[in-house]
């Protein structure tokens, strides 16, 4: 049993190791493929561009390597990134970029070679935490915190309703909701409950928070941290024993512990 902690703790190590090389492979082998582009793209015209102009194919290859130059330069700070977790120079521009631009092109690839979305999206999240919490450390605490929680943490047959204003929730016990209005309490951070993406943009846009932790699936995370960018956005999963959407549980800990690091509880040391 003393031994159980650090067995589960290897555990999560691995997984985190195993998300970052998937997550790394992806994006090398959609560099490969964008370099390729890159070739195509030149050599097909270069031909007919001498005819128009001896010096055309010469400016069309100076284009060609420039761009070339900076798709490596992208991806070599995002695999930097990804794999050692640490903040890189122009780290926002970029995490927009994956956010943006890139994730659906690597879940199209990663679909190719037989990897499931929800696993891509998964790896996607928490190397997405590892930024976030890499560009934070290294500039002020956010001063405004908003924990964003989904609908389904609510039990399934409470008839109060919660969403807009989670004070009316009667502090029964039966959900993870009384424990989080605790937390949310204790740290002074904004606490809220969204039944949908709608909602939850509204709720960002009222709070105007420094920092997002959510929690949800790896379906709503990772389309919540693409509709929020560039704001940081820190992602939890849920926890699903009854299946998706009902008495769903998460990882209060996990919350806590986060929430120690920006915001200690009044009266205590960070």
């Amino acid at each position: 049993m003393a031994d159980e902690p650090v067995l589960i703790l290897g555990s999560v190590i691995r997984n985190r190791r195993g998300e970052k090389l998937l997550l790394a492979g992806l994006l090398a082998l959609t560099a490969i493929l964008a370099l390729i582009g890159i070739a195509i793209a030149f050599l097909i015209p270069y031909y007919g561009l001498a005819r128009i102009h001896p010096w055309l194919p010469v400016i069309a290859g100076v284009i060609t390597v420039v761009a070339a130059i900076g798709v490596l330069a992208a991806f070599i700070l995002l695999l930097v990134a990804t794999v050692l977790g640490r903040d890189v120079p122009y780290s926002r521009k970029l995490r927009s970029l994956v956010i943006k631009v890139l994730l659906p092109i690597l879940v199209q690839i990663a679909k190719l070679v037989g990897i499931p979305r929800e696993q891509v999206q998964h790896a996607f999240v928490e190397v997405n935490n590892e930024l976030v919490l890499a560009h934070l450390n290294h500039g002020a605490p956010p001063d405004r915190v908003l924990v964003l929680l989904p609908h389904c943490l609510q039990h399934s047959e409470c008839t109060v309703k919660i969403t807009y204003r989670v004070d009316n929730c009667k502090r029964c016990g039966k959900c993870p909701i009384k424990s989080l209005l605790e937390l949310a309490e204790r740290h002074r951070v904004d606490l809220a409950v969204a039944t949908g993406g709608t909602i939850a943009r509204r709720l960002v846009v009222e709070k105007r928070p420094q920092l997002i932790v959510a929690v949800a699936c790896e379906r709503d995370l990772t389309s919540g941290i693409r509709d929020t960018t560039p704001l940081p956005v820190y992602g939890i999963f849920n926890r699903r024993p009854f299946g998706p959407c009902l008495n769903t549980q998460v990882d209060i800990n996990r919350i806590e512990d986060l929430l120690k690091h920006f915001k200690p509880a009044p009266g205590k040391a960070p």
